[in-house]
């Protein structure tokens, strides 16, 4: 069983800069490949951003390619997302997602574990 806590969520103006962390329990982590989701109101949850169980690969939607960077510390079980130069359409609850083994971002119905979530909101 692995728990997921995000964190570094809040309020930052257009432009402005956040590092989302997602600290997992257990000593499997370095096994689980990790991915970043958002969910704005009214919208489907979409795939932010992914790194593979050995941190060798990464993926980034279309949206947020060259503004977001995924990353991971093992020694600290945690995952984190940086978001730089961020927009109003960049606002949603982000959660961070587990799954074993993987090398390619799988679909999010394939992700064994999730989190509760946390805010961004982004003002223009």
């Amino acid at each position: 069983q692995v728990q997921l806590v995000e964190s570094g969520g809040g309020l930052v103006q257009a432009g402005g800069s956040l590092r989302l962390s997602c600290a997992a329990s257990g000593r499997t982590f370095s096994s689980y490949a990790m991915g970043w989701f958002r969910q704005a109101p009214g919208k489907e949850r979409e795939f932010v951003a992914f790194i593979s169980w050995t941190g060798a690969k990464t993926y980034y939607a279309d949206s947020v390619k060259g503004r977001f960077t995924i990353s991971r510390d093992n020694a600290k079980n945690t995952v984190y997302l940086r978001m730089n130069s961020l927009k109003a359409e960049d606002t949603a609850v982000y959660y961070c997602a587990a799954e074993l083994y993987r090398n390619s971002a799988p679909p999010p119905d394939e992700y064994d574990y999730w989190g509760q979530g946390t805010q961004v909101t982004v003002s223009s």
